[in-house]
This record gives structure tokens, C-alpha cells and sequence, in this order.
């Protein structure tokens, strides 16, 4: 449709965007499976299913029914099945495999709760997979029953975890056989135990070995090791590569065997440390850091708000061993590169103004899923050089070719002490001058970009210029950059905003006397932080938000770790600081509207930071509202039942437009 004749975009548009995940590359390079996931409206709820589609181009087709939630699904290495976790039968996360040329799914698993990281043996006879296991002498702190428990006795530190709740029991790898029979149910093995979790099994290339990740550190309940072990498929004592000086993830085997690559850092690395490439022995050793001289961070940690976290990509191998290719977070940009193993060179395989979510491939071929401004993702394939690029999918052309979607210009802004800081101003529909919000990334060791942002194209929609920027503390502009603020927030990132505000307003079509701003988490903090430090912003909108850093190191349940690393101590010996780096500290200059959107079971920032802030507001006469949303996590945004996202989205539309009248 021409652009000229195109609808603005709705809130309810929300409901009709599809999601593409895990595209995966059949062992023979003929095939592409990947997820395909929908809000059911009716339903409340999400339905998605596996999907095939030729490598060369074609028709996709739909494999699973999609009755249910069918995920992570994953060839085996005959290319004879596809393994994948659903909830088809009223229970949560199973094994489930399906004949690729056609069939019923048959179900591997029952009853185990929290699978994750499946993964075929080189043999295609057998699946590794985590689940959760709950040792005999730990207390029931869950309950699934239809009276709750007397108590719930706690004893670890890490007993809670955003979007699961209260963690019952340990995470660990088990196994289990593809029966020939097909009446016949398999019994999966565990193959490790123990007071600690387990994760990301992966298969050695003779099958006899697992490797893995875990924390075994004597502070475990603490720390942040992560050490690489391997263990026999068939069970016993595991053995440990790795010397608890790292934490390190997402372990790959060389073709040969002899060799594992992973993720991590240094225990030692400060806060917004880059992510690196290691590698370590098969046989144990030091890890050696491939990435030791290159100032880039790994991983696609670009933010969405069409899905939910990030996921880890491993290592991915060269078939001859000689070269890694991993996923790397750069300017507002994820790309694919690939470094030779010994050091002889490092080159950019499959960039652009996008960000790639996640990549797969072997021999010559490539397979990614990716998102750009006006594309919430798709699958794409292409030669293992990145040439012959080609688009597999348009999941979203349904709804995408009927709206107008705004064009986001890229800005450069000289930023505190000089410093050049990336944005993007995403202008608002109608003439004349329009008002301006300002959006905060979470994190805040993440960062903006060329991504689909469907709250951004929403506020556009409705006549307000979106600016949105990566200041000191993003990632993806090296490492000194992003650890600028450890100890100091509100100091140079709110100068970097206030910086890249002062550019924008200058415009004609910019009405400076009416600025909103908005964030979420880290964003929420910093919204929080701005209002208490300027009245130059008439409208506000907090989302899911840190308010009192005293109270959240105990209660979030990242609290202790995170608030010892981002604030250089413990609130024991930095009181004082904690205090006054929390907005509350600095809640009697508030003079902006502000709207306070929460979770009430959000464990990352829990609800009470939102209270101490709404309270203070009120108590001291502020305007201020506070709208919670019963049963959501942090990711309420991103994966909450999709009723609420529309409300949610709705009431920022309509508080912007009570306070600055873009509408």
C-alpha cells in the first residue's frame, strides 16, 4: 500500500505482531525450523508453533499445531527429527519430538518442571536437556496444591528470580533416549545432582561427554562463577576445566573435540565490563580470551519491546575448526563476526543498520533472525561470507503494509567532557511543532538502536517526537564507556540526556515548553532522577522503576550483587551514597505529572520501590498515579498478558496527552 494512503498505528496493533525465534539450519543446509509466536486476545495468552522453511526460499510451513506453546525446537543431526518444549497438554515445558517429513509428536518428558537447553547427541539417540530437581531435605517453598503452604522456609540468598518466583530446588542435566517404539515412554536420566545449578548442556562431537556450565564456588550463593565442566553422558563425577576465576557461559565444542569455546569475564572486570570469546582446553586449563585485544562486548543486547530478555548465542564453530563466529553488540547495531582462532584476524560477516537476534549455520550456509526500526524480526539466509543475503519470512507484512511507521533519523550529540553519544529522534506524524518525550533504556548496561520498538512507533503515531539515546553506561561503545558510571549514576548519563535534549529542542518542529520523559527499570531509576533534578519536562512516565537503593539491595532479587557492583560497596560502608543516589533522596523538587506504571510481581524491581515513590509524591502534594498490573513480572512490557500491554500502552498515550496535547 502506498505510504500516503497508510493508517496510523494503534495500540491494538499490538496484538496482531508475530515474533520469529531460533531460527535453526537442517544438518543437510536444505531446511530452516523456526518459532513463530501470537498473542491470543481472546485467550489472553500466547500461542506459537515450530515452522520450516527452504534455506534456497519458498513457502513456509507450519510443523507443529500451535495449540499450545511449541518452542526452541532443535534438529537432530540425521535430520530425521525436531526436538522442541511445549505445554500442548496442560503441562508446562515438556520434550516433545516430531518426524521432519511428516507425523504425530511423540512426548519424551513428564513432570519435570523448568526444562531448558536441549540439545541432540552426534547420534541423533539421545537429548540432553536441564530441568529443575528438588533435593529430598530442602524445605517446599512452592506450592502447587490448592492450600498454600504453613511456611516457606528460605536459606539461600538466591532464593527468587524475576518471572519464576520463589526458586525450589537446583537446576541439573539429564538425558534421555529416542525409544524405537514409539508406545514405549522413555525414563530420562539425571547425570548430575547436587546443591548448585547446572546450564547449557552440549554435546562433545563422540558423544560420550557432556559439557556444561555451573556455579560449585563455596560462595555460590553469592558470587557470580561460572565454571565449565563436563561429565559422561551415562553420569558420574563431573570435572572441572576451569579454576573459579570467571564467569563464564554458553560452552561449544571445536570439531575436533579438544577444544571449548564460551562467554564471560573476569571476576575481577569492572562493572559494564565487555562481554569475551574464550577459549579453554578440553582436557582443563586456563581459559584464553581471544577478544583480549578488542574493545567490543558479545551478545545481541539491543533492546525490543516485542520480546521478552536476551538470548545467548554460543560460540558458533567453523567446520574446520579455524574460526569462531560470534554475535556483537556495536553502536546500536548487532552483527555477525568471525575471529580466526589463532589470532590472525577478526572481519564482519553479516552487519547493517539491524540487529541480529540470534544465528545458526554450517558448512556454507548462514541463518539468522534479525530486527530492524520497521520490522519486528525475521529469518534471513545467506552464504557462510554473508554474501547472497536473502529474507525467508515477512511474519509481519500483514499488519505492517496497512500502518504508517515512522523513519528514525540518527544523531550524533556531544555528550559530558566532550564525549560523543549515539541517538536516534524518531519524528512524530502531523506539522508544525510538535512535543518531544524522551526515552531511558533499561539496564543500564544495554542499550538502544536499530530495532523495532513498537512504544516508540506508538507515541510517533500520535503526533510526539521520540528521542532515544545510549548514554555513558550503554553498552556497545567499548568498555570504559560502559563502566563510566559504576559508583555515580545520575551524573554523566544524565548530563549525556540533558545533552542530547538540548540538540533536538533546537529544531523548528520541536515545541520545547512541551517535553515528556519515560523509561523503564534502569530508565524508570533515571526518570525518577530527572524530575527530582529539572522542571523542564511537564509530563512523566516510570515504569517498573528503582526509587530507594537502600531497600532494594535486599529486596530485588538481584539486589545484593548489583547494587554492591554499580554502587562500588555495600550499603554497610556507603550509607551515605546509596541515599543519595536514590531519587527519593530528591523527591521534595518534583514538580512533574508523573505516572507510575508497575508489576506487582516484579522481583527485579519489586513493587515496593514504586510504592516508596507514589507515597512521598502524594504525602509532599506531587501529581501522581499509580497503576498496577496484578500477576506481571519485570518483563510485563514485553511478555505480559497481552490485555494488560495494551492497557498499559494505552494509558501512557493518554497521560502524555493530558500534559502535553500532541493528540
Amino acid at each position: 500500500m502506498p505510504r500516503s494512503q497508510r493508517r496510523p498505528l494503534t495500540a491494538d496493533d499490538l496484538a496482531s505482531i508475530a515474533v520469529v525465534d531460533r531460527p535453526r539450519l537442517s544438518p543437510d543446509g536444505t531446511q530452516v525450523a523456526f518459532t513463530i509466536a501470537r498473542p491470543d486476545l481472546e485467550a489472553k495468552a500466547y500461542r506459537s508453533a515450530v515452522w520450516t522453511v527452504p534455506f534456497d526460499g519458498g513457502t513456509p510451513r507450519q510443523l507443529t499445531s500451535g495449540a499450545g506453546r511449541d518452542r526452541s525446537a532443535s534438529w537432530s543431526p540425521d535430520g530425521r527429527w525436531l526436538a522442541f518444549i511445549s505445554d500442548r497438554d496442560g503441562e508446562r515445558g515438556q520434550v516433545f519430538v516430531i518426524p521432519t517429513d511428516g507425523g504425530e509428536a511423540r512426548r519424551l518428558t513428564k513432570g519435570l518442571p523448568g526444562i531448558e537447553g536441549l540439545a541432540w547427541s552426534p547420534k541423533s539417540d539421545r537429548l540432553a536437556f536441564v530441568s529443575r530437581v528438588r533435593p529430598e531435605d530442602q524445605p517446599t517453598i512452592l506450592n502447587d496444591g490448592p492450600t498454600p503452604p504453613v511456611v516457606r522456609e528460605i536459606r539461600r540468598i538466591k532464593h527468587r528470580f524475576d518471572g519464576r518466583g520463589l526458586l525450589d530446588g537446583r537446576n541439573h542435566v539429564f538425558v534421555v533416549d529416542l525409544p524405537a517404539d514409539a508406545a514405549k515412554a522413555p525414563e530420562p536420566r539425571q547425570i548430575t545432582d547436587g546443591d548448585w545449578d547446572d546450564a547449557a548442556p552440549a554435546w562433545s562431537p563422540d558423544g560420550a561427554t557432556i559439557a556444561f556450565a555451573s556455579n560449585r564456588a563455596a560462595d555460590r550463593d553469592w558470587g557470580d562463577v561460572g565454571d565449565i565442566y563436563t561429565v559422561s553422558a551415562n553420569g558420574g563425577r563431573p570435572k572441572k576445566l576451569t579454576r573459579s576465576k570467571h564467569s563464564l557461559y554458553g560452552a561449544s565444542w571445536s570439531p575436533d573435540g579438544q577444544t571449548l569455546a564460551c562467554l564471560g569475564r573476569t571476576l575481577d572486570a569492572p562493572s559494564g565490563a565487555n562481554v569475551r570469546l574464550w577459549t579453554v582446553p578440553a582436557a582443563g586449563g586456563d581459559p584464553t580470551d581471544l577478544t583480549a585485544s578488542l574493545d567490543v562486548t558479545i551478545g545481541s543486547d539491543v533492546l525490543s519491546d516485542v520480546r521478552a530478555g536476551h538470548v545467548t548465542v554460543p560460540p558458533l564453530w567453523s567446520d574446520d575448526g579455524s574460526r569462531i563466529r560470534v554475535l556483537v553488540s556495536d553502536h546500536g547495531n548487532v552483527r555477525l563476526d568471525e575471529l580466526r582462532v589463532d589470532g590472525s584476524g577478526w572481519r564482519t560477516v553479516v552487519g547493517g543498520d539491524r540487529c541480529l537476534l540470534d544465528v545458526d549455520g554450517s558448512g556454507d550456509r548462514l541463518v539468522y533472525s534479525a530486527t530492524e526500526p520497521s520490522i519486528p524480526g525475521d529469518v534471513y539466509a545467506a552464504a557462510s561470507d554473508g554474501s547472497n543475503e536473502r529474507r525467508l519470512t515477512c511474519v509481519n507484512a500483514g499488519v505492517l503494509d496497512d500502518v504508517a511507521l515512522a523513519t528514525p533519523e540518527h544523531l550524533e550529540v556531544v555528550g559530558a567532557g566532550g564525549q560523543t553519544v549515539e541517538g536516534w529522534l524518531l519524528p512524530g506524524k502531523g506539522r508544525g511543532k510538535r512535543p518531544l518525550v524522551l526515552e531511558i533504556h533499561g539496564g543500564p548496561h544495554a542499550l538502544y538502536g536499530n530495532a523495532f520498538f513498537f512504544e516508540f512507533q506508538l507515541l510517533a503515531a500520535h503526533g510526539y517526537h521520540v528521542l532515544f539515546t545510549n548514554p555513558r553506561g550503554s553498552k556497545g561503545y567499548g568498555e570504559r564507556f560502559c563502566s563510566e558510571i559504576a559508583g555515580g549514576w545520575g551524573s554523566l548519563d544524565y548530563q549525556d540526556l540533558m545533552a542530547a535534549t538540548d540538540l533536538v529542542v533546537q529544531r523548528s518542529d520541536v515545541d520545547s515548553g512541551r517535553l515528556g520523559v519515560a523509561g523503564g527499570s534502569y530508565g524508570g531509576y533515571m526518570t525518577n532522577w530527572i524530575v527530582g533534578h529539572t522542571t523542564r519536562f511537564k509530563a512523566a512516565v516510570t515504569m517498573r522503576c528503582l526509587s530507594n537503593f537502600l531497600s532494594f539491595y535486599g529486596t530485588s532479587d538481584i539486589g545484593p550483587w548489583f547494587g554492591e557492583r554499580e554502587l562500588a560497596g555495600s550499603p554497610r560502608d556507603q550509607m551515605q551514597r546509596y541515599w543519595e543516589l536514590s531519587p527519593l533522596a530528591h523527591v521534595e523538587k518534583v514538580e512533574t505529572p508523573i505516572l507510575i506504571l508497575h508489576g506487582e510481581q516484579d522481583l527485579r524491581c519489586p513493587q515496593e520501590q514504586a510504592e516508596q515513590w507514589f507515597v512521598s509524591l502524594r504525602r509532599l502534594g506531587k501529581t501522581a498515579e499509580f497503576l498496577r498490573f496484578p500477576e506481571e513480572s519485570h518483563d510485563m512490557s514485553r511478555n505480559g498478558r497481552i490485555d494488560r500491554r495494551l492497557l498499559r500502552l494505552n494509558r501512557i498515550v493518554d497521560w502524555f496527552d493530558r500534559y502535553l496535547g500532541a493528540s
